[in-house]
């Protein structure tokens, strides 16, 4: 990436109201972080994957093995509307809005999406037992992510 555009663009994140900045391209990604009034940078270059050139190569030993696919759920599955904060809860000493096992009415509120310091209420779509939570507490989530299971 060229110097002068890297340093523009930590020029920007210093004096605006971000307070991070990722871009990715051809040669590297680039993640500038402001915090408590200084700016930080990292920058890792890309590198092309290595081409597996057998279907069936055995992992040398020691190598982390990747687990294995999850099933897909069963049921109704409900997905985060928008990109944001998942919270279970109203605060975070209340009591969780549903628990697996919880019986849920359509219109029901199952949890919380912040968005843009914005706390957006995510109700049921059906009615039914919940049966997965498969998001955790304060985990980020993205547009179409599922997030419960209802049975």
């Amino acid at each position: 990436m060229d110097l002068r555009k890297l340093k523009t663009l930590i020029d920007l994140v210093s004096e605006s109201n971000v307070s991070e900045l990722e871009i990715t391209e051809a040669e590297g990604k680039v993640r500038i972080v402001k915090g408590g009034g200084a700016v930080q940078q990292v920058f890792a270059p890309m590198v092309a994957p290595a081409p597996v050139a057998q279907a069936a190569v055995a992992a040398p030993a020691g190598a982390p093995v990747a687990p294995p696919a999850e099933a897909a759920p069963t049921g109704h599955v409900v997905k985060s509307p928008m990109v944001g904060t998942f919270y279970r809860a109203s605060s975070p000493g209340a009591k969780s809005f549903v628990e697996i096992g919880s019986q849920v009415k359509e219109g029901d509120t199952i949890c919380i999406i912040e968005a843009m310091k914005i706390l957006n209420e995510i109700e049921a779509d059906k009615s039914g037992t919940v049966a997965q939570i498969l998001c955790e507490n304060g985990q980020a989530v993205e547009y179409g992510q599922p997030l419960f299971v209802i049975e």
